[in-house]
C-alpha cells in the first residue's frame, strides 16, 4: 500500500517549513524544542529529520536524537500532516524505522490526574498506537514539564539500565528537565526554553 512513498532525510528548507507548519501544529508549546537547536544538533551529527514524501509532498515525519558513543536511538518526534492522520501513515514510519534494527526509545504523555477524561483517552491511544506497532513499555520519565512512558524496540541484547542510561544521555547533563527513571513522587520541570 505504501511501497511508493520515499523515506528520506529533509533538507534545510523542508525542516524550516515542517517546523513552522506541521510540527507547530501537532505538539504543544512547552514540547518543541527550538528551531536553532535542531539545526546545532544536526550540525553536530546527532540529529536526523526523515520526511515520509509521496512525490513532492511530505506526509509525515520522524526526528532521530543519536550520539556516536551511545548505540540507543531517541524517536523524538513522529506525525504526520494533519490532512492525512489515521490513514495508517505513522505506523509505516515506524515500520520502516523499525526494520533498521538499530535500538529505539520513544516516549508517549501519560494521561494526567485531573485532566480531562478526552485528553487522557488520546494519551492511552497514542501509547497503544505505540505497542501495536511492536514497542513495549519500559519505564516513566519527565522531560518538558510532563510525565512520559517509554518504550523500546530493538533492545533485547542490552539491560534496561544501559538503556535508561543511554537514553538520559541523549539529551546532555544541561537539560535537567530531563529524569530518567522518573519517581512517583518526582514532579517534572519545565525545560529551558519555556523558564
Amino acid at each position: 500500500m505504501f511501497k511508493n512513498l520515499l523515506f528520506r532525510p529533509m533538507n534545510d528548507e523542508e525542516i524550516r517549513s515542517w517546523y513552522t507548519t506541521d510540527f507547530s501544529e501537532a505538539f504543544a508549546e512547552n514540547e518543541r524544542k527550538p528551531l536553532a537547536d535542531i539545526f546545532s544538533l544536526i550540525k553536530d551529527g546527532r540529529y536526523e529529520l526523515w520526511g515520509l514524501f509521496d512525490e513532492a509532498f511530505m506526509l509525515g515525519y520522524a526526528a532521530l536524537w543519536k550520539h556516536t558513543d551511545i548505540p540507543l536511538v531517541l524517536l523524538d518526534y513522529l506525525g504526520v500532516t494533519s490532512a492525512k492522520r489515521n490513514s495508517g501513515l505513522g505506523g509505516e514510519i515506524l515500520r520502516r524505522l523499525t526494520t533498521l534494527k538499530f535500538p529505539l526509545v520513544t516516549e508517549s504523555e501519560l494521561p494526567v490526574e485531573g485532566d480531562s477524561a478526552e485528553e487522557n483517552r488520546l494519551r492511552l491511544r497514542r501509547i497503544a498506537f505505540y505497542e501495536r506497532n511492536g514497542f513495549t513499555p519500559a519505564y516513566e520519565m519527565a522531560t518538558c514539564g510532563m510525565r512520559w512512558q517509554a518504550l523500546t524496540v530493538n533492545i533485547a541484547s542490552f539491560p534496561m539500565t544501559d538503556i535508561m542510561r543511554w537514553h538520559r544521555a541523549l539529551y546532555g547533563p544541561a537539560r535537567t528537565d530531563v529524569r530518567v527513571p522518573l519517581g512517583r513522587d518526582e514532579i517534572p520541570e519545565m525545560p529551558y526554553w519555556m523558564k
